[in-house]
Parts: C-alpha cells; structure tokens; sequence
C-alpha cells in the first residue's frame, strides 16, 4: 500500500546527512564538552562549530545561542527567565489565546505566581495585530511573546512590526518560531526579535534538541540549576551528538529555503483548491494567504476528527487534527474555538503538512480518497443519526 506522511508539522524524519554528521558523536567522538582531555576538546569544538550554524542561520551571534532539550524548555527558559530576572521593573506580560502550549502553561504557572498575563486574541484567520500589541502595553509590561506561525492553522504573524512596536516601547519580544525556521528565512535583526525558540526536529533534524536565541543585554536567570553549561544559563551536559545534528540540519535548510518554500506552496495550493472544490460544507482554517507553505487546515462538517484519521490511515496517508483525545473523549482544538470556529464543526479538523519527500502524486492520490472517505462517514454518522431518532419514537 502507498504511504504517505502528511504531518511535518508534528515531526520529520532525520536528513542522511545530518544522520551521518551526528553518528561519530556516539562512537568515536565521545568525550564530555566539559572535560579538559582531548575527548573533551573535541566535543567542545563540534558544540562550538553547530552554534556558528545556528547563529549563522538567524543573522545571531554566536554567544546569543543557548541549547536546549527542545522548544518547550527554550520556552520556558524565555519567559520565566525574563519574568523572574526584570520582576523589578513590572510584572506584566502579553501573548497570543492561540500559542502551543509550552507557552500558554507557562503563562498560567507565571499568573499563579504573581505575574500578570494578557491574553490578546486573534482574528477570524488566527492574525494578531501590531496594534493590539502597542495598546496592550503599560508601564508593568516586561515580555511579550507572540508566535511565528501557528502549528496548527500555519497563520504567519507580522512579526517584524510586532517587534519593532516592542523594541519602540522597550520591551524584551519573543517568539516561538518552531513552525517558522525551516520554511521561512529568519534574522533576527530585521525582525526586531529578542528571544526565539526552535527545535531541530521540525526541519529534518533529530528530536531532543532546541535551542534560545537571546539577544545581547537581554536580561534573564536560569530555571535549571547544577553545572555552568550553555554560559551558566541551562545547566546539563550538552547532547552532543544531537546539536550536530541541528547544526547540521538548520545550515542544509537555509541554503535552499527559497525552493524548498516555493516547492511546498504549489503542492499545498494544489491540495487546497482541490479540496474546497470537490468536498462540500467544508471551510480552510488560517489565513489564506499570510501562511505556512506547507500547511493546509480544513474543518468538515458532520465528520469525527479521530474516525477521519483512522480511515486516512487505512489508505496510507498520515495527518493529524487540531483535536486532542482525552479520556477517550475528543476535544476540539484551544486555537480552532479561539478563530470562532463552533466546537461541533471544530472536532472534524484535519491539518496536512507536506515537506520535503512529497510529491505532486501524493496530493493527486489524497484528493482522490480524501472526498470518498467523507461521503462514506458522513453517510454513517447520518444512519447513526437516524437510528437514535427512530428509536427514540418507538
């Protein structure tokens, strides 16, 4: 059977040569970046040489990259490290009702601890404004963290705007990139940005492994503590192996993203178009134009999200949903409702995100199954409908 992965957004496979740069550093190359010993040295060296990468991609200095577990430690480093370090100067702090949650928790942790959190809210198309940012600030604001893209709905954000309003009022400006970096060029400089998290599995890089951009003079403290690693910042032994990995993995993606981008776009237009024009009572969540290249997000009505994907899947294709499953019950996505989106139509999302191996053959092969499959469950729910309604005159 044809299989066909359509969830990068969720994660994508490890490149060849980013595989083949890491693999010495469980083997051969060993040493702890910490030791003085020529083991040591020579781990210390390839640390060094993936945070010229990483910085080299941002438009960054090196001395501005601190490596993390993943995008939701760099997260939290940003904003509790900010909070706590410029508690001083105010205790205010502005984001976005549709962040990932890395960043939506740690804002509830920070209001439960003496921190004041504003939520501003997106529009219709998952879009916050620049002016909603400048009228949310006051005198106590110390951080505003807004999202790239969105993970879900793939909006792109005026980031730059965004931060020119943060750097005009003199307030530190974050924001969670993981969707961005690999599919949109980045540098930080012109994009007004302070702090930016990523993670090195979203662009074919491996899991484990993310880094903090903090901008020179920003000030913020540690949220974990034992060794003075990662510049005193985020104590532990480096994973060696996998920030040559993303070191690796972010230099390949920035050489060629223009293609790459330009690659996804088509392939994602051709899916969009073909999906609104072959399926009925169906809409496109996210902007339709300030996206992703690679992000499509549909709501279809009268159809369960979980049973949409076990029938994708028994056809070979991988996608997900905005929905999460809990205690077996299906939620509809926190970002969805916050678009107005009603909860009924919210639980039949589907988020397709094509990357790098796809083809024009697995978007002709999805809008070819796709609309049979919700004729056929919208055709069930209906029977399944009607039968609790006869039953219930009986």
């Amino acid at each position: 059977m044809k299989r066909i992965y359509l969830d990068h957004s969720a994660t994508t496979c490890v490149k060849t040569e980013v595989l083949q740069e890491m693999l010495p550093y469980f083997t051969e190359k060993f040493g702890n970046p910490s030791s003085v010993h020529s083991f040591g040295r020579e781990a210390r060296i390839a640390v060094d040489k993936a945070r010229n990468k990483v910085a080299a991609a941002l438009g960054a200095k090196d001395r501005e990259i601190y490596f993390t577990s993943c995008a939701t430690e760099a997260d939290n480093l940003a904003l509790k490290g900010v909070a706590y370090a410029n508690k001083d100067k105010g205790n205010h702090i502005i984001t976005t009702n549709i962040e990932h949650h890395a960043i939506l928790h740690t804002a509830e942790y920070l209001e439960k601890n003496g921190f004041e959190v504003t939520y501003l809210k997106a529009n219709e198309n998952g879009l916050v404004s620049a002016q909603q940012v400048a009228d949310a600030i006051t005198d106590e604001t110390i951080l505003v963290s807004v999202m790239f893209a969105n993970n879900e709905v793939g909006t792109i954000m005026p980031i730059a705007e965004i931060g020119k309003v943060c750097k005009e009022k003199g307030v530190i400006f974050h924001t969670d990139a993981v969707q961005a970096v690999g599919n949109l060029p980045i540098d930080v400089n012109l994009l007004n940005i302070d702090m930016l998290s990523l993670s090195g599995h979203k662009f074919y890089g491996p899991k484990g492994v993310g880094v903090l951009y903090v901008k020179n003079g920003v000030k913020f403290e540690a949220i974990q503590h034992g060794g003075d690693h990662e510049f005193t910042k985020r104590a532990g032994t480096e994973n060696v192996a996998g920030i040559v990995g993303l070191g690796k993995a972010i230099e390949l993606a920035n050489a060629n993203i223009g293609i790459y981008a330009a690659k996804l776009q088509r392939m994602r237009d051709k899916l969009i178009n073909g999906v609104l024009n072959t399926i009925p009572d169906v809409r496109l969540n996210g902007d339709p134009k300030k996206r992703l290249p690679g992000n499509a997000n549909f709501c279809f009505e009268n159809i369960d999200a979980e049973s949409l994907l076990l029938q994708l899947d028994m056809k070979g294709i991988a996608a997900s949903s905005g929905s999460a499953c809990s205690a077996g019950a299906i939620e509809p996505s926190h970002v969805l409702l916050a678009l107005g989106i009603p909860p009924e139509i919210a639980k039949g999302s589907l988020r397709m995100t094509i990357g790098e191996e796809n083809t024009e053959e697995d978007i002709d092969y999805v809008l070819e199954v796709l609309p049979e499959i919700i004729s056929k469950l919208r055709k069930t729910t209906s029977l399944y409908a009607e039968e609790r309604y006869d039953k219930k005159l009986v």
